[in-house]
Order: C-alpha cells, then structure tokens, then sequence
C-alpha cells in the first residue's frame, strides 16, 4: 500500500519555478531515497509533502487523503534547518515536542528518557541546548523526531553533524524502524548511505525529476561496466587505453569505468604482461557514479 503520493506536483516562487511536476509515491514500510545536489528542489517538494507549503498545481495524498493539518501528528520531519530553543534544558526540550505531537506530558517524558538512554545520552538532561556540541544537539533534535513514533518519517540530511560511530548508530535505528513496518523517506547527498539503507530512490535536479525506481532495479540497468584492479607493479600499462573514466587511481589500484567498446579481456591482457594481478573484478557502478552521471547529462541536455 502507498502511505505517500505526489502528484504532478509544482511549486514557484515568482518567475522562478522551484519544482516542476514532480511525481512518485512511496510504498508503507520502506525508505525511500528522495535526492538531488544542492538546489534541486528536494527540501521543497518536502515542505509540500507535509503541507509547510502548498503546491501551485498537482496534489500529494498522505495516509490515503489530502494532506492536510489531520495527519500532522502521524508524521516525524526532520528539516535540514535545525530548530532548537538553545536556552531549553534538553528534557523539557523534548516533552514539548511530544506534547506538540498530542502526547502527554507524563508519555512524552517516559519516550524522551527511553532515547535518551538508548543514545547514550541519559546525562544531558538538564543540560541546555546550547551547552552541547552540533553533534550531541543532532541526536537531541532526532530524538525530537521520533518521539512520537510516527508512522512516516522525512529526515532530511539526519547524518550532518554525526561522526562515523553515531551515524551507524541512526543508520541501525533507522533500519530498525522499518522492521517495525514505519515508512522512511530520506534525503541525503552521501550516495553510500542511500546504497545502504534505501529501497526506492527519486533523483531530481533543477526541480525536475529525472531518475526513478528501485534500487536495485536501476543499479542493474547501468550494467556491469566498471572494473576494480588491483595488482604488483607500475599502472603505465593504463594510459594505453583512451577510453577509460577513472574514479579512483593509483600505482597499484585503480577503479573506472570502460566506454565505446572496450573490453574487459583487453585491459587484463595488457596487464597481465608485465604485473600481477591480485584483483579484477567486473562489478555494477556504485550508486554515487549513477548519480553523478545523470546529473552531468542533464546538465548537458539543458545547455542543449
């Protein structure tokens, strides 16, 4: 069942046309990856989403109907602007934000000492916001988030701020919450995340959607056309091939794409000469060369 869709969605502020029909829905019990580089349009089509803002055409159902102020309080938004009361003590930070979210005071304080524990942060209760680090105020405002337990969350940019240690932390809590049959949408640029976590993904860029689908599905579609080498000796038998678009490159490792026909058989041949080879593998583009190709053509296609 779709939890989420968005209709030919359209947004403009003046002349200017922020989004421009938008289309996709989300599937209850999954994460759904809605990216784009900076600018493209993502945190607009979310305050659409979760009627912050109107759309100028086109209309985005939640929970079955048009979204509106009703399913408020069965949604968890985590804007990319954060939006502490830096004077707050963290505790009653967050038993406002329930309260806000219809809990009561006694629920809201039981669910926000809950997390807090659960984040390894019990200690920051009667802390003020402003007293804690950008990371330590992340994990508050998460907390603020899925307090509630929400039936949708849209966490935009939830990693920013989070060191490797946390950032797998939120990424297990978010796996954990899909376990639990809650629907994610997640907005991020660390393509390795969304690889990770995500099973639909909507790219737009310039307000435009361009790429759509499953993961999986789309990975598969790229083909199997970049090559991992690793081997004992120079890397001088690769300048020999022109075609040939590298991602990562060193004296005795190298990953890259092949174009216009070349094989793969050829450049082991060649290496083969005069190195060992320790690794060649054929393997799918990562999710990171995906997006960065489809955004190159369509900027390639919009200068056209």
């Amino acid at each position: 069942m779709d939890i989420l869709k968005v209709n030919s969605i359209v947004k403009r502020f003046g002349d200017f046309e922020a989004v421009s029909n938008v289309t996709f829905s989300v599937e209850q019990g999954t994460v759904f990856g809605l990216l784009g580089p900076n600018g493209a349009g993502k945190t607009t089509t979310i305050r659409m989403m979760t009627n912050i803002l109107k759309p100028d055409e086109g209309e985005v159902s939640l929970f079955g109907e048009k979204v509106g102020s009703l399913q408020q309080n069965r949604i968890g938004y985590l804007p990319e602007e954060r939006g502490l009361y830096k004077k707050i003590k963290v505790i009653d930070q967050l038993i406002y934000f329930g309260q806000l979210k219809g809990m009561s005071r006694s629920d809201a304080q039981s669910e926000a000492r809950k997390w807090l524990k659960k984040l390894d942060a019990e200690t920051w209760e009667t802390k003020k916001i402003q007293e804690l680090s950008k990371g330590m105020q992340q994990k508050v405002q998460f907390i603020t988030t899925i307090l509630h337990n929400p039936d949708l969350l849209i966490l935009d940019e939830p990693f920013s701020g989070f060191d490797p240690i946390n950032t797998e932390i939120i990424k297990k809590i978010i796996s954990d919450l899909k376990s639990e049959g809650k629907t994610i949408i997640l907005s991020t640029h660390i393509m390795e995340q969304v690889e990770q976590l995500c099973d639909h993904i909507c790219l737009i860029d310039k307000g435009k959607m361009i790429l759509s689908g499953m993961v999986r599905e789309i990975k598969k579609n790229y083909g199997r056309d970049t090559i991992l080498m690793e081997w004992d000796g120079d890397d001088l038998f690769l300048n020999e091939f022109s075609n040939i678009k590298y991602i990562n490159r060193s004296n005795n490792r190298a990953e890259f794409r092949i174009t216009d026909g070349l094989t793969p058989m050829l450049i082991l041949q060649k290496a083969s000469q005069k190195n060992n080879i320790y690794k060649f593998e054929l393997a799918e583009p990562s999710l990171n060369e995906i997006f960065i190709d489809v955004v190159t053509k369509q900027g390639v296609d919009n200068e056209s």
